[in-house]
């Protein structure tokens, strides 16, 4: 026969749990939460390896793109630079693999690489059936449409019956056939899978206009030989929440790539730059700012990194309003959304460093 336990036994037995879960002080961080990552872990595998992979677009200016010495430079990439910066405290161990839109989620899921920090819109098909996360937004972006300024062109509408360039396996394809459709326009598409072949095809005249994230039109239009030839019309027909992805199953990893996002929007809400972090780290007596470059808090070991990871993080690249005006803003790419939330119109905000 089993014996049932007393009442008091019971009784006796939760208040021991209760009693113990009273001894932990209010807002203590449990020691699980507070150990380094497992061996085995992404952050883990990528120190032993002694390089970040990245993957990134095969070239767009202001985002990520080999200049003449074939280093790579962009608004993505210094993500990437962040990244390193975080888990080496070197900014340089990264190797960069340029990825087209059909290729850079098997690039991802296969492994080949660690991150993707590439212009990529974060959608509910992608956030659920790729096995995949975004970390979240750091380009808040609309799609739109670039025509040749002689063609007098003023609005989207004006291109009923125009052939349209696009990339195959985006967003934007799709962007297009919904708004078509819901505005009577007909169009012929002319779907080519690289950035530079599109913009190729749009320059020599194979198609009427060019569409695709405003940004990305507005990087080809500074490429151009005389910009002033090119008009981006003011019509924006969908919302592109840009922002770099990782694979499931390391939440440890995933953490440390949201928060380098963070930390670069922190500084920035901060006051804290590439010029004066390592004496803000030093002097600096805000509490939120102690614990973000890592002075009190303890918060680097919870991301498997040392506690002055963010002091690193914006010593290598700046914060994010310095990597926005660095590459983005000589493209004639106003802040916009991506402004701080303290600036009428901003969404850009950092999470607590608690």
């Amino acid at each position: 026969m089993t014996m049932q336990p007393s009442r008091r036994t019971m009784f006796g037995f939760l208040g021991g749990i209760l009693g113990a879960v009273a001894m932990i002080p209010f807002g203590a961080v449990p020691a699980a939460a507070q150990a380094p990552a497992a061996s085995n872990s992404m952050v883990e595998m990528i120190k032993a390896r002694g390089t970040l992979v990245c993957g990134v677009n095969t070239g767009l200016a202001g985002f990520s793109q080999p200049d003449s010495q074939g280093t790579w430079r962009g608004f993505d990439v210094d993500y990437c630079r962040a990244l390193a910066a975080a888990i080496f405290g070197d900014p340089s161990k990264v190797r960069y693999v340029p990825t087209t839109a059909q290729s850079r989620f098997t690039a991802l899921q296969s492994g080949e690489v660690d991150i993707l920090a590439r212009n990529t819109t974060w959608t509910l098909s992608r956030d659920t059936s790729l096995g995949l996360d975004f970390i979240g937004v750091n380009f808040y972006d609309g799609q739109g449409f670039m025509v040749k300024t002689s063609t007098g062109v003023k609005t989207a509408k004006e291109l009923n019956g125009a052939t349209i360039c696009v990339q195959p396996g985006t967003t934007t394809e799709q962007n297009l056939t919904d708004w078509a459709r819901a505005n009577n326009v007909q169009f012929t598409p002319v779907v080519i899978e690289r950035v530079e072949e599109v913009v190729g095809a749009y320059a020599s005249g194979r198609c009427d206009a060019y569409t695709t994230d405003i940004s990305g039109l507005a990087a080809t239009r500074s490429g151009q030989p005389n910009p002033a030839e090119h008009t981006i019309l003011p019509d924006v027909i969908s919302k592109e929440p840009l922002g770099p992805l990782v694979r499931h199953g390391d939440q440890r990893f995933t953490d440390l790539v949201r928060w380098v996002h963070y930390a670069l929007v922190g500084a920035e809400e901060a006051g804290v730059t590439q010029a004066n972090v390592e004496k803000g780290a030093a002097d600096d007596g805000r509490p939120d700012v102690q614990r973000m470059l890592g002075k009190n808090g303890g918060l680097g070991a919870m991301l498997g990194v040392s506690n002055d990871w963010a002091v690193k993080v914006i010593k290598a690249t700046g914060n994010y309003g310095e990597i926005f005006a660095r590459h983005l803003q000589p493209l004639g790419i106003q802040r916009g959304p991506n402004a701080l939330w303290t600036t009428p119109g901003g969404q850009q905000y950092a999470m607590p460093f608690r």
